[in-house]
C-alpha cells in the first residue's frame, strides 16, 4: 500500500509512472489478454474514448472554465456506479454539500457514488485503497497535493508527482481514473508537459459559452482514435447527448443570404454539416484590412483569402473579411476550404447561394479543387438531410457510388472559377 501514494525523489528517479519489471521477458512469452471495453453508459463519452473504458487506464478531460467538465463527470460518475460499482468522486474545489447540489440540479442520486472533499493526495489514495472502488475521479490534479512535496498545490512538481502516484495506483489496481486539468490563456493544460505524456487518454471540452453544443475532443489516445469526437448541449439539466449533429447545427433553418453557405466535414467517422458564414466589408478607416476568424484557424484563412483573389480574380485587399463558424464549432479540416472561399465570394458579390446546396473540397494554391477523404460520407449525410445539390471535387465524383447520387444533384469541379459557377455565384 505505501507504494500508491509514496512521492518524492523515489518516484522521480523511475523515470515513470510504472513499475519497473523486475526482469526482462521475451516479448513472445508475454501473456496478453483481450481488454475488455468498459462501457460507461453515453454513447457519445464512450465513442470518444474509443469503445469504452480500459480497465486501469488514466484519463485526462480539460476544458476552459464553465465548459462542463465537472457536470460531465458527475454524470459519468453515476452512470458507471449504475452499471458496475462504486466510484470515489474526489472533490478538490467544492465541498461534499456542494457537489450535492450539483447532482440534485442534474437529478442525480447514485448511491454507489462516494463523495470524498479532499486535498491530500496521499489520503485520497489510502481512502480508494480501503474502498476498493471501480473508479476514481480526481477534480481538479491543479488542487491535490503530496505532502512529500515541497510546494504549493497546482506547480510543475506537485502535478507531475501527483499524477504519477495516480497512473501507478491506476495500474497496479486495474482501476480506471479520470482527472479534470485547468487550462491556461492559451488554451492548453495548465501544468508541466508530462501531466499529458504520462496518462493514457487526454479529452478536451470545446465550445462557446454562449451557445449551448459542447464539444468533447479527444487528443491523445493510447486505447483508440484521435479523430472521434462527442456532441453533447448544455441544458439545465445537465450535458445531453445529441446523436443527430449536423440537424442540430442546421435545425434553425437558413435563410437564403449572401455569405452563407452549408459545408461537410468529418470527424473521426462522424459526417458533419455545418453553416459557414463570410462578411467582406469597406475598411472604416485607411488603416489595413481586417482579417477575423471564429472557429476557423486564422492563417489558413488569409491564404484562402489570397488563392480567391488572385485565381478568381476578386480584389479582397482592401476588404475587411469576417469568418465564422455557426454554432461554435472548431473546424481545422482542408475540407472546407471550398466552403470558406464560396463564403466570402457571395458575401463580396452580394450573390445568395442555395439553401438547398452543400460544398466541400481542399483547395490548392493554383486554385485547384483537391480531393478529400470519406466523400461518400459527406454526400450520403447531406442527401439524408434533404439536400438536393453537393458541389465537390471532380476526384471524388468519380468514386462515388451510383446508389449515392440518387436523389441529389453531384456538381464536380475541378478549379475555384468551375466551383464558383457551380454554386450559383456570378460576377
Amino acid at each position: 500500500m505505501e507504494e500508491a501514494f509514496q512521492s518524492g525523489s523515489n518516484s522521480s528517479r523511475s523515470g515513470g509512472a510504472l513499475p519497473v519489471e523486475s526482469s526482462p521477458v521475451a516479448l513472445p512469452a508475454i501473456e496478453v489478454n483481450t481488454e475488455q471495453r468498459l462501457l460507461v453508459g453515453i454513447q457519445e463519452v464512450d465513442r470518444v474514448l474509443g469503445g469504452g473504458l480500459v480497465p486501469g487506464s488514466v484519463v485526462l478531460i480539460g476544458g476552459e472554465p464553465g465548459m462542463g467538465k465537472s457536470t460531465l463527470l458527475l454524470q459519468v460518475s453515476c452512470n458507471i456506479a449504475d452499471c458496475h460499482g462504486q466510484v470515489l468522486y474526489v472533490t478538490a474545489e467544492e465541498s461534499t454539500r456542494q457537489t450535492k447540489l450539483r447532482a440534485s440540479r442534474l437529478n442525480l442520486n447514485a448511491p454507489e457514488v462516494y463523495v470524498l472533499a479532499e486535498t491530500d493526495l496521499g489520503l485520497i489514495l489510502q481512502e480508494a485503497e480501503k474502498q476498493k472502488p471501480f473508479a476514481v475521479v480526481v477534480d481538479s490534479i491543479q488542487s491535490v497535493s503530496l505532502g512529500d512535496v515541497g510546494s504549493a498545490p497546482g506547480t510543475v512538481s506537485q502535478v507531475r508527482e501527483c499524477a504519477n502516484a495516480l497512473v501507478r495506483y491506476a495500474k497496479r489496481t486495474e482501476t480506471p481514473v479520470f482527472l479534470v486539468g485547468h487550462v491556461t490563456k492559451e488554451g492548453v493544460l495548465a501544468g508541466p508537459r508530462v501531466l499529458e505524456h504520462v496518462v493514457d487518454t487526454v479529452l478536451y471540452m470545446e465550445g462557446d459559452r454562449h451557445h449551448a453544443y459542447r464539444l468533447l475532443r479527444a487528443v491523445k489516445n493510447r486505447f483508440g482514435s484521435t479523430d472521434e469526437i462527442g456532441v453533447f448541449e448544455m441544458r439545465t439539466d445537465g450535458l445531453a447527448e445529441v446523436r443527430n449533429p449536423s440537424r442540430a447545427f442546421l435545425q434553425e433553418g437558413r435563410q437564403e443570404t449572401s455569405g452563407s453557405v452549408v459545408t461537410a466535414t468529418v470527424e473521426g467517422t462522424r459526417p458533419l454539416l455545418l453553416e459557414i458564414q463570410g462578411l467582406c466589408t469597406d475598411p472604416v478607416s485607411g488603416g489595413a484590412a481586417r482579417r477575423t476568424t471564429s472557429g476557423l484557424e486564422g492563417t489558413r484563412a488569409a491564404m484562402l483569402l489570397a488563392v480567391l483573389e488572385k485565381r478568381a480574380g476578386l480584389p479582397l485587399t482592401r476588404q475587411d473579411v469576417y469568418l465564422n463558424v455557426v454554432g461554435g464549432v472548431r473546424v481545422s479540416e482542408p475540407a472546407v476550404d471550398l466552403a470558406v472561399c464560396l463564403a466570402v465570394a457571395s458575401s463580396f458579390l452580394d450573390c445568395e447561394i442555395s439553401s438547398q446546396t452543400f460544398v466541400f473540397g481542399e483547395l490548392g494554391l493554383a486554385g485547384e479543387i483537391r480531393t478529400v477523404n470519406q466523400a461518400e460520407r459527406r454526400v450520403l449525410e447531406g442527401r439524408n438531410l434533404g439536400f438536393q445539390k453537393c458541389v465537390l471535387p471532380e476526384g471524388n465524383a468519380r468514386q462515388l457510388s451510383a446508389g449515392t447520387c440518387n436523389q441529389i444533384q453531384v456538381c464536380a469541379v475541378r478549379d475555384l472559377p468551375e466551383a464558383l459557377e457551380a454554386a450559383g455565384i456570378h460576377r
